[in-house]
């Protein structure tokens, strides 16, 4: 089993556990999507990225 470290979201506290020890609420992983050279959707996230620019203009 691999262990990630978590950081809560509501009180910002790290943990290795799939819930906060501390208050109970949600945690998420903090380390950054792992980087693949073959991004299979960059295409879509350029695409969604210039409509969103193009909306607020």
């Amino acid at each position: 089993m691999k262990l990630k470290m978590h950081k809560c979201e509501d009180c910002g506290e790290y943990t290795l556990k799939s819930i906060c020890p501390y208050c109970g609420e949600k945690v998420k992983v903090i380390y950054p999507a792992k980087y693949s050279i073959d991004d299979k959707y960059g295409k879509y996230r350029r695409k969604l990225k210039e409509e969103m620019l193009n909306k607020q203009v």
